[in-house]
């Protein structure tokens, strides 16, 4: 929204960013095959808080950030737009998401497998 000088008006560029911070929530939630409800639970939080939060309709103060970052195991830079991930292919991240269902031994045989892969794709 522009005043009538053309300006941007002040609180516009921080709806803006609580929105990108929002969608870089919900990626990240989305990504680890988490509810709201879960998240919402872990934070002691409403799950209408963490939709809200997702929408950009919600500050999140800093302890829920680092909160939310430790959850989410990312940097708290990807959230404020410090540090962008590239874009991860889609069957990686199903990869992903199969993997963090797995056992702890279970992850370690499937890592050791794909560093068998690796080393015979070099020969």
């Amino acid at each position: 929204m522009t005043d009538s000088s053309g300006d941007i008006q002040a609180g516009q560029p921080r709806d803006v960013d609580r929105q990108i911070l929002g969608s870089r929530l919900k990626e990240a939630r989305e990504y680890l095959n988490l509810s709201q409800d879960e998240v919402a639970k872990i934070l002691k939080v409403p799950r209408s808080a963490v939709s809200m939060m997702e929408a950009g309709q919600r500050k999140v103060d800093a302890i829920e950030l680092q909160k939310l970052a430790e959850i989410y195991q990312r940097p708290i830079g990807f959230f404020i737009g410090e540090t962008a991930s590239p874009p991860m292919p889609e069957v990686v991240q199903h990869l992903a998401r199969a993997a963090s269902k797995l056992t702890d031994q279970d992850r370690e045989e499937l890592l050791r497998f794909a560093e068998f892969l690796q080393a015979r794709s070099r020969k």
